[in-house]
């Protein structure tokens, strides 16, 4: 392994009550008219509201955006960067789980390069500078805002596509955990569960590096410990913290080395069924870890022993067995049945899978094939 090539591009601020030093970091950035995007079912919690006032309080002119839902799309992406053109927006801020985020870079490209979001798929594709962005995430989930990746949907054929840009990382990264108090259950329950397989599956990556482990092992540990803990104790300030510094570290993780079969499998779930992103990834997960046992065995057994657990002549066995327990105690639903998948979809499911960019990542190869063995075995 080696670390050769990683690059933290955004500043880290964390800690509770930080929220209130984004008028500062407004102003350091040069912020002047600014496009708080925010997702619409955080309005009722009145972040998105405090953000405006301070940046207000600032100088800065703030304007929101929240013409988009959990799974943006490329037409909500292009609503946004409508608006982002007519209110001449020098800055973003994106305040509020994955999806604010991913929705702030997509518009970013479309803003500042013109075009189609498909324009974007892959990486580098961005031919000026995209403008400066601020992430506040209000979920502990998919840690975009470590990354300078977005998914963004199709809006006609609804897969999932990946846009990256050194430009698309977020120059600042603001991690306040009493944010995330206001989290539903579910949202809680869902984000975590996605958190922690990022955790899991970037560490066994054939592209892992000594640096993603470091992130990914440690991303572990604390979101393996505290998921429980948030969803029974939900005000716990410390136990939120740590599942949102969890989810960062993992973010910093999956920039470095990627994911795997499991986010492969689960995106086609989204993208035929409609299943929720944390829904189709607990369905998924204990199955590929159980599958990638044998090419991955006693790198599972290094993330039990980081989170404090024996040792076991089955790590993979162990670790599924663990994750299962989570979803369980989660209230994720078990068994592809219940998120409506039929025996017979079965194989335009593993096809699509077999398309998706992941899952070439993988410890153990992955292809049709294998994802067919992966879908029968969660049903």
């Amino acid at each position: 392994m080696s670390g050769e090539g990683f690059l933290a591009r955004t500043r880290l601020v964390y800690g509770a009550g930080m929220l209130s030093r984004l008028s500062e970091l407004a102003r350091e950035l040069g912020f002047r008219r600014t496009l708080l995007v925010s997702d619409p079912g955080l309005l009722p919690s009145g972040h998105p509201a405090r953000a405006a006032v301070l940046l207000r309080e600032a100088g800065v002119e703030a304007a929101l955006f929240h013409d988009f839902d959990h799974d943006p799309d490329s037409v909500m992406v292009q609503r946004g960067a409508d608006v982002a053109r007519a209110f001449a927006a020098d800055s973003l801020v994106a305040l509020g789980g994955g999806s604010s985020l991913d929705c702030a870079k997509g518009l970013n490209f479309l803003l500042t390069n013109g075009g189609r979001m498909q324009d974007y798929r892959g990486y580098g594709k961005a031919a000026r500078p995209l403008l400066p962005m601020i992430a506040v995430p209000t979920t502990a989930g998919t840690g975009s805002e470590a990354q300078s990746y977005a998914l963004i949907s199709d809006a006609e054929t609804h897969e999932k596509m990946a846009y990256g840009d050194p430009g698309a990382a977020f120059r600042v990264a603001l991690l306040d955990p009493e944010l995330t108090v206001s989290q539903p259950r579910h949202v809680t329950a869902t984000a975590g569960y996605d958190a922690l397989s990022h955790a899991v599956e970037s560490y066994v990556t054939v592209k892992r590096s000594a640096l993603s482990a470091v992130f990914a092992r440690e991303a572990f540990r604390l979101l393996e410990a505290h998921l429980e803990r948030v969803l029974a104790e939900p005000h716990d300030v410390a136990a939120r913290g740590a599942m949102l510094l969890g989810a960062h570290l993992a973010g910093l993780a999956i920039e470095a080395s990627m994911l795997g079969a499991t986010h492969a499998c689960a995106n086609p779930l989204s993208a035929r069924y409609g299943t929720m992103h944390g829904v189709a990834i607990a369905l998924m997960l204990p199955h590929v870890v159980r599958w990638n046992g044998m090419a991955a065995g006693p790198l599972y057994a290094e993330l039990l022993q980081a989170s404090g657990h024996a040792l076991a002549d089955d790590a993979a066995a162990v670790l599924a067995d663990r994750l299962e327990e989570l979803a369980v105690r989660a209230g994720l639903p078990r068994g592809l049945h219940a998120a409506g998948v039929a025996e017979a979809d079965l194989p335009a499911l593993a096809a699509h899978a077999a398309q998706q960019w992941t899952g070439r990542f993988n410890p153990r190869p992955f292809d049709a094939a294998a994802a067919m063995d992966l879908y029968r075995a969660a049903l």
